[in-house]
Formats: structure tokens, sequence, C-alpha cells
């Protein structure tokens, strides 16, 4: 008897693409922060995001099917998560990250093959520039990019400020904070903590109008940083999220160094990344980050928990243990 097998998983996978360009044109639209209003049948909500009526409504009808949307006697309605987290009027919006990977990610995926054989990123960036350099040139670019961090950080911001025994200390800085999603979260919970927001200077103002909309401006404060040229505060706890893996190994080592050396003893170095799990064999979001990371820099990349623990350890933290975060993000903790 002939073994059947079922091709439709692969062939889904194979188109992704379609199904995420779907979310991302219809965060694009404008489609979820419409239906956050009210519940809307197709018409109405073709006409009130501005899309021809040909495909409109298999458009809408195929994100009832994707469970981002909800469609109830011919009216539509967000689902409780994207009435969340795609609403762009509201405080827990995370969709900068996916507007970035409509603007840019997405065209620049396409190239993942010539990527693969020279090991070159393929972005829009020239060959002398990175990324942050590249974006200084336009303040709306930056803003836009650290929207967009935010949008991914958010949830682990949130979870670490829920995990982490902050109560034990007085003061932290966060280094490459973009907005602050993590510094306000942070003094949002707790409200003995100062700290402070380490970026380049065209972060400025973008950060300082985020920690004044959330009330927190007289506990943060943002300083001019350059992680390559400049010392980190002396504060107690120094955090880096989403930072290391644009950076080569000997970087990598060299800014665990930097974070050991402006600790007090007893004070504590937090990193958080899209972390590939130990065996390299689970977190398709971690091995999708570092490619991404391919595409993106000359020498990033996506490292394990593992890894990263004995990064620490080589540069002598103590206490050094690394813990699941939220979703596909771990963090990784160690004491001076």
């Amino acid at each position: 008897m002939t073994q059947e097998f079922d091709h439709n998983a692969i062939v889904r996978l194979g188109m992704a693409y379609a199904e995420s360009k779907t979310l991302l044109s219809a965060v694009e639209l404008g489609v979820f922060t419409a239906l956050a209003k009210e519940p809307l049948d197709w018409q109405t909500l073709r006409e009130r995001i501005g899309i021809h009526p040909r495909a409109a409504r298999d458009f809408f009808d195929a994100l009832v099917a994707l469970r981002v949307l909800q469609r109830e006697d011919g009216r539509y309605s967000n689902t409780r998560e994207a009435d969340l987290f795609l609403d762009k009027t509201k405080k827990s919006y995370i969709g900068g990250m996916l507007e970035m990977s409509n603007a840019r990610l997405y065209g620049i995926w396409g190239s993942l093959t010539e990527a693969l054989r020279t090991g070159e990123p393929q972005n829009e960036i020239g060959a002398r520039e990175d990324i942050f350099t590249w974006l200084s040139k336009t303040p709306e670019k930056y803003r836009e990019f650290t929207q967009a961090m935010t949008g991914l950080s958010l949830p682990s911001a949130r979870a670490l400020a829920a995990k982490f025994p902050w109560g034990r200390y007085k003061t932290f800085a966060d280094v490459g904070t973009a907005q602050g999603g993590l510094p306000v979260q942070v003094a949002l919970a707790h409200p003995k903590l100062t700290g402070i927001g380490l970026d380049l200077s065209p972060v400025q103002p973008v950060f300082e109008d985020y920690v004044r909309e959330h009330g927190v401006a007289d506990r943060l404060r943002f300083q001019v940083f350059d992680l390559f040229k400049d010392s980190i505060p002396k504060v107690d706890v120094i955090t880096m999220g989403h930072i290391l893996h644009g950076w080569k190994l000997a970087d990598k080592r060299g800014f665990i160094k930097k974070a050991y050396d402006a600790l007090p003893e007893g004070g504590v170095l937090i990193v958080y990344d899209a972390m590939i799990d130990d065996e390299r064999r689970e977190n398709v979001a971690g091995f999708m980050m570092s490619l991404t990371i391919l595409l993106e820099t000359p020498e990033g990349f996506d490292y394990t928990s593992a890894d990263c623990a004995g990064w620490f350890r080589e540069q002598g933290f103590r206490e050094v243990r690394a813990e699941k975060l939220i979703g596909s993000d771990s963090f990784v903790v160690g004491v001076k």
C-alpha cells in the first residue's frame, strides 16, 4: 500500500509570504484602526480605508480566515488581540514593526538567496554606512525605526518589568533605548526607580516625546550615547534589548565587557533578544531574525541563550542565568 503524504503544509509554508503581506497591507491601510471605532459592513469599511471594490470582500474575509478579524451579521470587527495591538490610537499598538516590515523588510527579503550566496547585506544602505548612520540623515525615518523597535520590544518590555526583581535596585540604564519602550514600562511598574535612555542624538526628541506621553518624564532622562565610543553611566542595572544581535562576535563580547566595567559590585546586566533555542531546532522566530540581520548588517547574527551566558561568564559575571521571557524572546541575567 502506498503511503499517503499531505503536501499542503509544504505549499502553505512556501506561500506564507501571501498571508504575511495580507496582514501588512491591512496595517498599512488602517483596517484595524477603522474597526476599533465600530463594526462595519464591507462596503463601508472599504470606503473608509479607500480600496477598490473588486477584491475588498476577499481581502476582509481573508483577514477573518487569518483570525485577525471577525464577521457577524455581515459586519466586520477586530479580534481582541488585533484591537489591542493593531489599533494605532492605543498605547498598546505594536504595529510599528509591521509598518517597517511592509515598507522595507518585505522587499529586502526577496534578496535572501543573494545574501546567502555572498554573505552581504541586501538593503538600501551604502556599503560604507551602518543602518544608524543611514537613518540619521532622515529624522522621519529614524522616528519610524524607533517606533518599529517599540513594536518589536513592547511585549518583552512589559514581561521584563514584571519578571525581574526591580524593587532591589534604584537606578538603571537602557542601552540603545530607541523610543524608550523598556524604560517606560519599568518606570510605570516601579515608581521608585529612575532610569536613563542611552542612544544616538537623533533619538532624543523621539524618546522625550514618548516618555512625556506616558507621564514618567520626572524619572527618565535621555543621554546621548555611542556604544563604541562612550562609557555606560554608573547605575545598578544595565539593559540591552535587541542590541547584541546586530554586531559581530568581538563587538558582542566588547559590549558585555563595557557593561561589566560600568557596574558596581552586585550590579546586574540584562540582555534580551529573540535568542535561538540551545538545541537550534525550535525557535523559528529566532532564526528568521538572524536571517533578517544577515540582510541588514555586515556581520551581525543571532545566538543562543547558552552562547550569551558563556559571554557573560567570560567577562566575570556570576549568578548567570537564562530564562524565557515572552513569545520568541529570552533573557540572560548576570551579577557583577
